[in-house]
């Protein structure tokens, strides 16, 4: 099977036919080569904690699909670790991502959120990725590491490069978004280093420079990878929530007369239309068994967390929004040692997010006559191109 035929444009068609058909299938990846894919829920969960499947692509054998190519200043990260070193960085910057911490950037996510809302006025059309699904984590992760609002658009740009890149971006401007990406690292880091400030970035600097317990491609890559992965979640999390919502209107007036739900919401969210169609690549380390297949050693293992939050095995009618349903177990932002280190922001955020959008306007929309909705050319991230919405602070007569 080519790994591109069907996903996506109908990732959970094709998830329900391979889970059906087996538990583990022999795959062509993303750039034609050979990988294994697993789909059903037990499976995926068991996999995502097995020690046996590494992240680090030193056990990758020849000819195997080993994700970005990236320079070792942004390569040393924790997408490409195990432990120690995956231990010993996680356990440096996790203090950041804490739900105390969480609970503390919560008035200024919301003042964010209601300063991009008056911007828009009390009615009229929007993308709502454009003018508040993007701009709300980027702002959010930008200031926890003290990024000065100068650069914020660029990061967004040189991000949307990298995972999905607008149909005809010629191949090589991956490489030039790298090169910027890295030349707007090692600045800000030289400028933090010459004025710190009251952010993440400057404590992890001074954890560098004086406890010397991160190496400077482990810092600059770290520092990458929340940036990176702080936006990009959140902006699919925020936007597939909104279109689920008003795909089911009866799901919206239910959360509507009940916003207490709110938090229950965000994981049926995250289990009916995560942020990404695949788990980042795994190299077992030695022969490993799943769902009966044995996989050699340092071959690519591929595991959808989006098929098994879709597993009737697991939940019930899968293919439908039910924010009143029983997510516990949804694995959409991870599980193990690599869970989603961000996961109370993310969560927070699109809390948040849609809090204030639905008190804001108690009319919303699908914009008239945009045609189909269009998601993202990526496997990695599972979401809009744009949602064209019409909203007011009147309801409809």
């Amino acid at each position: 099977m080519d790994l591109a035929d069907g996903l996506l444009d109908h990732p959970y068609d094709v998830y329900r036919r391979l889970r059906d058909s087996a538990p583990v299938h022999r795959i062509a990846g993303p750039d034609g080569t050979p990988a294994w894919l697993v789909t059903r829920y037990d499976d995926v969960r068991a996999a995502l904690a097995d020690p046996r499947l590494s992240l680090d692509k030193r056990h990758a054998t020849a000819g195997t699909y080993k994700g970005f190519s990236l320079p070792p200043a942004l390569d040393a990260n924790l997408l490409n670790m195990d432990p120690p070193d995956h231990t010993r960085i996680r356990r440096l910057v996790g203090r950041a991502f804490t739900p105390r911490r969480t609970e503390q950037l919560r008035k200024p996510i919301r003042r964010t959120a209601d300063q991009l809302l008056d911007a828009l006025g009390e009615e009229g059309d929007t993308d709502l990725i454009a003018s508040y699904a993007a701009p709300l984590p980027i702002t959010v992760i930008c200031d926890l590491l003290g990024v000065p609002d100068r650069h914020r658009r660029d990061f967004r740009v040189w991000t949307d490069t990298l995972v999905a890149p607008a149909p005809g971006t010629p191949p090589e401007a991956g490489k030039h978004a790298v090169v910027a990406m890295l030349g707007f690292f090692t600045q800000l880091l030289a400028d933090k280093r010459e004025e710190p400030g009251d952010d993440l970035l400057s404590d992890l600097i001074a954890v560098r420079d004086e406890g010397d317990r991160l190496s400077e491609d482990e810092l600059m890559s770290l520092a990458f990878l929340i940036l990176f992965a702080g936006y990009e979640n959140t902006v699919q999390l925020i936007g597939n929530a909104v279109l689920a919502l008003l795909q089911h209107p009866d799901q919206l007036a239910a959360l509507r007369a009940a916003p207490a739900r709110l938090p229950a919401a965000v994981e049926e969210f995250l289990r009916y239309e995560g942020p990404a169609l695949l788990a980042i690549r795994r190299f077992p380390v030695e022969d490993v068994t799943i769902g009966g297949v044995t996989i050699p050693a340092g071959e690519t293992v591929w595991v959808s967390a989006s098929a098994a939050n879709r597993d009737p095995g697991r939940f019930p009618d899968p293919d439908r929004l039910d924010l009143a349903r029983d997510t516990s177990g949804q694995l959409a932002l991870g599980h193990g040692i690599h869970y989603c280190l961000g996961a109370p922001l993310a969560r927070a955020e699109t809390e948040i997010a849609l809090a204030a959008l639905l008190e804001r306007f108690p009319r919303l929309e699908l914009g008239v006559g945009e045609g189909e909705v269009r998601w993202r050319p990526s496997l990695r991230a599972r979401g809009l191109l744009a949602l064209p919405v019409s909203y007011g602070t009147k309801k409809s007569v």
